[in-house]
C-alpha cells in the first residue's frame, strides 16, 4: 500500500517556507526527506545513543537511550500520521531532532544546568550575555532548535543544518517568552513568532508531541518493570495498563512474566494510536479545518480524547510517584545533578579547559559552558568529572 494522499491541511513540501540560506532543491527528495536524512548525520544524533532517559547509561544496555526513544517516537508518529494524511517526513525529522538538545543524565542533567545558568555565582557571574545566545536559563528545546541552527559544524556556507521552518518549527515545542523575543528579533515572523501572537504550530509538530509522550510512557513501564523497581503486581492499579492486562490474559490465558508485559503494552500503544486517530478526525471535523492556515488559527487540535488524556495523566502520576521518586533513582538523578553542577563550576573557573570559541561567535563564557555540557554523553561527562575532580561517583 503506497503513502496516503496528503490531508489539505497537512505541511506540504512543494509550499514550504524554506530555509534560512537558500539551497538549490534536491533531485530525488523532498525538503523533509533531506531534513531527516540531516539530522540523522549529524554528531548531535549520533551522541543520542549515549544519553540516557531514566536508567543512566551505565546500569544495563537494554534500557532506553534518547537515540532509542527518538526511534519510537518516529515510528508511532510516522503510523498516525499515515491515517491522518499528514506528511510522514516532517514528522519522522522533527521526531528524530526533538531531543537533540537534552544534556546528558535526562531531566536531572537538564534540571541542573538550569539552576546553574539561572544561580550562577562563580566567576562568570557578572559576563554580560552575548549577542548570539538566548536569555537565562537552559531550555532543551530552545538548545535541541541551537543545535539544528548553530552548533552543528557540517557545511561550508552556514552554521548547523539549515533544515526547513517547519521542521525547526516543530522542534520548539515550548519556549519562554523572553527567548521567543530573543528569536524574533534574530528571525523576524520565524519560529519565535507563534508564542508571542498564541497561534498553534502544523499538526505534524503536534503529533511528534503525541508521540513522544506516548513512546515515553510505554518504555518507562517496561524500563521500570526490567529494572526491578516496578512489579506487574503495582502496575494492576493503573487502569490504562491493566485494561489491557486483563484482555490480554483472556485470550491467553498462560500469559506470565515478560510476555505479558509486552503483550499489554502493545494493545496499550495501539489502543492510544487509535484513540488519537479518532479523536484527531472529530476535532478537525468539529473546527471545519480546512487549511494549514487554519490549523495555525486555532488551539492545538492533535490529541487524546479526554477519557484517553485522563487515562495517560493517570499513568504517568504513577510513573511520578512509583519510578521517577523511587529512591534509587532518585540517589542517582542525585548524583548525576552533581556531575554537571561540578563541570559547570570547573568550566567557569578555568574557561582553558573548553575547546576554542567558535570565531565569529558572539557568546558568555556561561553560554559556551552550557553548550559544552549539554553536547556531552553520560559517559563522557562520568569520565569527565572524575578527571576534573578526582572523584569516581559512578560505578
Amino acid at each position: 500500500m503506497g503513502p496516503m494522499a496528503l490531508a489539505s491541511y497537512a505541511c506540504d513540501p512543494a509550499h514550504s517556507r524554506g530555509r534560512r540560506h537558500p539551497e538549490p532543491p534536491a533531485p530525488t527528495r523532498n525538503p523533509f526527506q533531506r531534513d531527516r536524512d540531516r539530522i540523522i548525520h549529524s554528531s548531535a544524533f549520533r551522541r543520542l545513543v549515549y544519553k540516557t532517559q531514566v536508567f543512566l547509561n551505565h546500569e544495563g544496555d537494554l534500557f532506553r537511550t534518547r537515540l532509542t526513544h527518538s526511534l519510537e517516537v518516529a515510528q508511532l508518529g510516522r503510523s498516525i500520521a499515515r491515517a491522518l494524511g499528514l506528511h510522514e517526513d516532517l514528522v519522522e525529522a522533527i521526531a528524530l531532532a526533538h531531543d537533540l538538545g537534552h544534556t546528558p543524565f535526562g531531566h536531572a542533567g537538564q534540571d541542573a544546568l538550569n539552576a546553574c545558568l539561572h544561580e550562577d555565582d562563580g566567576p562568570a557571574r557578572d559576563e554580560p550575555r552575548g549577542a548570539d545566545e538566548p536569555h537565562g536559563g537552559f531550555e532543551h528545546n530552545l538548545q535541541s532548535l541551537r543545535v539544528v541552527d548553530a552548533l552543528e559544524e557540517r557545511y561550508p556556507a552556514f552554521d548547523g543544518l539549515n533544515l526547513c521552518f517547519e521542521t525547526r518549527e516543530g522542534i520548539l515545542k515550548h519556549c519562554s517568552r523572553a527567548n521567543a523575543e530573543w528569536l524574533e528579533a534574530r528571525e523576524p515572523g520565524g519560529v519565535g513568532a507563534r508564542f508571542l501572537r498564541g497561534h498553534s504550530p502544523s499538526l505534524e509538530a503536534q503529533l511528534a508531541n503525541v508521540a513522544d509522550e506516548i513512546a515515553y510512557n510505554a518504555h518507562d513501564i517496561d524500563d521500570g518493570v526490567r529494572s526491578g523497581l516496578l512489579t506487574l503486581e503495582q502496575l494492576e492499579a493503573v487502569e490504562l495498563f491493566d485494561v489491557f492486562r486483563r484482555e490480554a490474559l483472556a485470550e491467553h490465558p498462560a500469559l506470565h512474566g515478560r510476555r505479558l508485559l509486552y503483550e499489554t503494552i502493545r494493545r496499550m500503544l495501539s489502543a492510544q494510536v487509535y484513540d488519537v486517530i479518532d479523536a484527531t478526525r472529530r476535532a478537525l471535523a468539529a473546527a471545519g479545518v480546512r487549511t494549514l492556515d487554519d490549523v495555525r488559527s486555532r488551539a492545538p487540535l492533535l490529541g487524546f480524547s479526554p477519557a484517553m488524556r485522563e487515562a495517560s495523566a493517570a499513568l504517568k502520576r504513577f510513573l511520578l510517584v512509583n519510578l521517577y521518586r523511587h529512591p534509587q533513582v532518585m540517589d542517582t538523578t542525585g548524583r548525576a545533578r552533581r556531575v554537571v553542577a561540578d563541570l559547570y563550576r570547573a568550566y567557569c573557573a578555568d574557561p582553558r579547559l573548553l575547546p576554542p570559541p567558535r570565531p565569529g561567535v558572539a557568546l558568555s563564557l556561561r553560554r559556551r559552558v552550557a553548550d559544552y555540557i549539554a553536547g556531552m554523553t553520560d559517559r563522557f561527562a562520568i569520565r569527565e568529572h572524575q578527571r576534573l575532580t578526582g572523584e569516581r561517583l559512578f560505578g
